[in-house]
């Protein structure tokens, strides 16, 4: 999420932080007071030393309540929102209250029904749990602090649980996802290595286009999109990856698109943060998504590696960097919208609100009444921000967000819960929009398949698009 962390909520405990690099509990046994002997069935064993996972501490209450706390970011005590970890040594029909009660962040989705996901050894597939059994409160016995309670009943003594706070997707799904995809030898997908985290992990990049557009000589109107420059953003990956799959598709869309545009992806900005189950730190405890203006080689290597390529491809005269999309998920708004700059060009205003209006027509879930541009000076550190100023009046640059929960749909009266197939489908709107887009400015051909003619879109100001309009990016004409 890209707006500011709450800093009132910033008084929780900070047990977890003495060791936070590796303060995640492990295989830690929870049994009653003055207990000893081996653990009995029901005696809950927490585990939260795995990849993405976050649990720092647990109190036991009662033989059925317990309070989490969330380990902070490496390096940095002040964000406590992820968490992810396993319990087993379950007794049937155990009923049991999990209070996690150290958020740093006092607003909150779980005000408005979000609940956390459960999956387990028997059923793998991460389901949300039912809202009637989440609380989000404000809670006298913890500094009055808010609290986020839910109750869950185990009803497999040998299954492992696991909760997490929205749907992991973590360091090594991306690897395994991308060595699949490498392994298809598509000729219009190139995967690369562009740098290494502190920790040494892949910073991937992906080009996706018709190789004839790698000519040196040819003009490359590209679009560079990239996500998870804040770890515990999973819904972003999700998002990312459908936009990945809808782009390597047989769909005559995207064929279309691969033969007008060159596509270049960093699915994962900061896969040590991702890895370590951080929420919005790099392992260094930097929110990297400030430091887009000055990124240091050694303190900010993914981010540093990604801007030294779009700098360099900006100044190359063949090539048009047209859209610079950042995706990211939100924990206290619902649907898909977007963050845009400020612009004293009214036109160039107007130009930039054409592609969120185009993605509205298409996504469902996606918001323009939430879209917003701004300016804010805590945000020039962004990638968004940073772009939009040195990128010239022909780019558009955007944070892409969408909810951690759910998103409503026109005439819907109740919100409709995100899954991992939903966000995909955004990610997959948001490609199929990149056509409507180049259809409405006249760069491509004439040979877009009639079934995928929309009706006509939308001008800026909300009237269908005139001559007037479409006439002043006729200039923009692909060169084949």
């Amino acid at each position: 999420m890209e707006e500011n962390p709450a800093r009132d909520g910033d008084t929780g405990s900070e047990t977890g932080a003495e060791d936070a690099l590796v303060g995640n509990v492990n295989k830690l046994t929870v049994s009653p007071p003055g207990f000893s002997g081996p653990p009995r069935k029901g005696h809950l064993v927490f585990d939260a030393c795995f990849e993405s996972g976050n649990l720092g501490h647990v109190d036991y209450i009662s033989d059925f309540e317990f309070d989490l706390f969330i380990r902070p970011d490496t390096c940095n005590p002040r964000f406590r929102v992820w968490f992810n970890f396993t319990v087993e040594n379950v007794r049937e029909t155990q009923r049991v209250i999990f209070n996690v009660v150290n958020f740093s962040k006092t607003k909150s989705l779980y005000r408005d029904g979000m609940s956390p996901v459960v999956k387990s050894t028997s059923r793998p597939k991460w389901q949300r749990l039912p809202p009637k059994n989440v609380y989000y409160y404000r809670c006298p016995d913890h500094r009055r602090n808010y609290v986020m309670s839910f109750a869950f009943c185990f009803d497999r003594e040998d299954d492992v649980y696991q909760f997490a706070y929205c749907y992991p997707y973590t360091y090594s799904r991306l690897q395994h996802y991308l060595g699949n995809l490498e392994r298809r030898n598509l000729p219009y997908l190139k995967r690369e290595q562009l740098g290494l985290s502190v920790q040494q992990r892949r910073l991937d990049l992906l080009t996706i286009t018709n190789p004839d557009h790698l000519n040196q000589e040819r003009e490359k109107k590209l679009v560079f999109l990239t996500s998870r420059v804040h770890p515990g953003e999973s819904p972003a990956s999700f998002v990312c990856q459908g936009v990945i799959d809808f782009l390597v598709s047989q769909h005559p869309v995207a064929q279309i698109l691969r033969d007008h545009v060159i596509f270049k992806i960093v699915p994962m900005l900061n896969p040590d943060g991702v890895y370590l189950g951080n929420y919005r730190c790099s392992l260094m405890g930097f929110d990297l998504n400030r430091h887009w203006q000055d990124p240091s080689p050694w303190a900010h290597p993914t981010l540093h590696a990604v801007k030294q390529l779009i700098v360099h491809m900006n100044q190359d005269p063949r090539v048009s960097l047209e859209f610079y999309i950042d995706v990211h998920a939100h924990s206290t708004m619902l649907n898909g919208f977007m963050y845009g700059n400020v612009f004293e060009d009214e036109e160039r205003v107007q130009r930039q609100a054409v592609f969120p209006r185009l993605l509205c027509q298409n996504a469902p879930d996606f918001s323009f009444s939430n879209t917003s541009f701004n300016r804010d000076v805590v945000k020039a550190g962004t990638g968004r921000r940073f772009l939009g100023g040195l990128l010239d009046d022909t780019s558009y640059c955007y944070t892409l967000e969408v909810s951690f929960y759910s998103y409503m749909t026109a005439g819907s009266s109740a919100p409709v819960p995100y899954t991992e197939d939903t966000y995909m489908r955004l990610g997959r709107n948001v490609a199929r929009t990149f056509l409507d887009y180049y259809k409405l400015n006249n760069l491509t051909k004439d040979n877009i398949p009639t079934p995928f003619q929309n009706p006509e879109p939308i001008s800026p100001k909300g009237n269908i698009v005139g001559r007037e309009y479409t006439d002043r990016e006729r200039e923009k004409t692909f060169k084949n």
